[in-house]
């Protein structure tokens, strides 16, 4: 994935070169990688593997990681530390920072469009990232997130919150798969199932973190929701609820891919490595 993020990435050149440097910064060079991984796997369980598949993931990268520098910004999340280095506002400045989350939304969309996917298949793919990007998905999620008060969440909310803010862009991962591997309805809804459950497990996951993580390991402050008073799965359900939650929600997902056999095997792998993850 890093060397194709370099492939697709403009390298630093005329009088803009900061921001391609800004934007390159905070693309390459550390992350979990999981959405590209996710996407990958699911597409290979229909035995599809091809350069346009690892431009997609990259595509999808890149805009996951646009949402991460802006909501790093002193007017969103206002965080200094981001995969172990300083984030994009930090390390440049908040103008840059923005244009730079700028600049790799649209590439990603163009990173789409280049691919040599059949017509009906790249306009698929780049109306569900959209969508999984939007005001019905990942902006749509964020906004909840700062406007709605903390007095008036509950459990439902937040799972709607994150389904939105989380969740949109793990499901888009596999469902691009699913696309591109050409799966059947049947085996797409499956995937599609599994996809909102480990969506809902890596929040819960990262809600605990945040109480009981390590930031030199995770590479991002931890314990600021409850500095907060932010309302999250830990403070509704209580520690060890939600970590129970977490295994149910792992387990439901395993159990969505019976049907996939040994060629899902990474993906049932996946949901051990997000309950057990500690960054």
């Amino acid at each position: 994935m890093e060397s194709v993020l370099d492939d697709v990435l403009p390298k630093p050149y005329g009088p803009q070169a900061i921001v391609m440097e800004a934007a390159r910064y905070a693309a390459l060079g550390g992350g979990k990688r999981l959405r590209p991984f996710l996407m990958v796997e699911t597409a290979q369980i229909f035995g599809h593997d091809s350069k346009d598949m690892w431009h997609v993931a990259a595509a999808l990268e890149g805009l996951h990681v646009y949402s991460l520098i802006h909501d790093d910004l002193p007017c969103m999340d206002d965080d200094d530390l981001r995969r172990g280095k300083p984030t994009v506002h930090k390390a440049y400045d908040e103008a840059i920072a923005v244009l730079a989350g700028d600049a790799l939304l649209t590439r990603s969309f163009g990173i789409i469009a280049e691919t040599h996917f059949p017509p009906q298949i790249k306009s698929e793919l780049i109306a569900k990232l959209a969508r999984a990007a939007g005001m019905m998905g990942m902006i749509g999620g964020q906004v909840v997130d700062m406007t709605v008060p903390e007095t008036g969440r509950d459990e439902a909310l937040i799972t709607n919150l994150q389904n939105m803010k989380t969740g949109a862009l793990i499901s888009f991962a596999v469902e691009a798969g699913a696309i591109i591997g050409g799966a059947n309805p049947v085996q797409r809804k499956n995937l599609m199932d599994y996809a909102a459950l480990i969506g809902l497990a890596f929040q819960i996951k990262d809600d605990i973190l945040d109480v009981e993580g390590d930031t030199s390991l995770m590479g991002k402050a931890v314990g600021k929701d409850a500095g907060l008073g932010k309302a999250t799965f830990v403070s509704i359900l209580g520690l060890d609820a939600a970590k129970q939650r977490a295994q149910d929600m792992g387990q439901y997902a395993k159990d969505k891919l019976v049907d996939f056999g040994a060629e899902a095997a990474m993906l049932r792998d996946t949901v051990d490595f997000i309950l057990n993850r500690q960054l």
